[in-house]
């Protein structure tokens, strides 16, 4: 996924401007597994890399504690588990969801659905609960869940079981640009219109929104920006180590194009 998700490539472009200016040299290192975090502290242990950027691809990873614990500097690309004091920075997700579901409100959407990320992702619950929150002010009590994997197919996978189990739906939230442009796909494939009949909604504003078609209304998540503002705390923090631990939250906007 680090290599086919527009999002980490985002996180790079935001990343690598900071760490320039100061001519410190990145190093990408993947750590999938337990031996290899417990490779990858070693190797900053012994003076590899100053600190760490850390994107967590799930919410129970216990690398951020590994690092802190080793006492490096690290900064996280999301909220750390209670407990765990490092900085971050965040994107308010359940606000984001809430944006998402107020605009299918206002524009006639009475039957809305979502695809949501998965249940180990980082702002799986926060986007899930956001959408829900803001539908159930109005009155819609239940809403059909079907979890993707943040990939083009398996929003089409998740888009098809939805048509099959609740054909009655009229808008689509996913969790995503790419699970939104793979239910795009299949409802295209199937006939169905968009947003005629379905609109959907994702959620970055990556590269997938524009080349989906019809380009995806979405949910804006200035990913370059965050990264930009996780370089330079982590920059801080090797400049002073009695500086404070510090988080940085930013604000979602909707981008409204042609899905809706």
């Amino acid at each position: 996924r680090v290599f086919s998700d527009p999002f980490f490539g985002r996180v790079v472009d935001g990343v690598l401007p900071v760490l320039r200016r100061r001519a410190i040299q990145p190093v990408l290192l993947v750590a999938e597994s337990e031996q290899a975090r417990t490779q990858l502290v070693e190797y900053l242990r012994q003076g590899g890399a100053d600190g760490a950027l850390v994107v967590p691809l799930d919410e129970n990873d216990p690398l951020p504690s590994m690092l802190v614990a080793a006492g490096l500097p690290t900064v996280l690309f999301g909220r750390p588990r209670d407990g765990e004091r490092c900085g971050y920075v965040d994107l308010d997700n359940t606000a984001g969801a809430r944006l998402a579901a107020e605009h299918l409100w206002a524009t006639g959407r009475r039957r809305p659905a979502t695809i949501a990320a998965p249940v180990s992702a980082p702002t799986a619950d926060e986007r899930l609960d956001g959408f829900r929150e803001a539908l159930a002010a109005h009155g819609v009590t239940s809403v059909p869940v079907v979890r993707g994997r943040f990939t083009v197919d398996s929003g089409r996978r998740a888009m098809a079981r939805l048509l099959k189990d609740h054909p009655e739906i009229d808008a689509v939230f996913a969790a995503n640009d790419l699970m939104a442009q793979g239910a795009c796909q299949y409802l295209r494939e199937q006939g169905v219109s968009v947003p005629g009949a379905v609109a959907v909604v994702g959620f970055d504003d990556s590269v997938a929104a524009r080349a989906a078609r019809p380009q995806l209304t979405t949910v804006r998540q200035p990913v370059e920006r965050m990264a930009a503002a996780m370089a330079t705390l982590l920059v801080e923090q090797l400049d002073d180590a009695r500086s404070e631990t510090v988080a940085k939250v930013f604000e979602p906007v909707l981008v409204v194009r042609e899905s809706t």
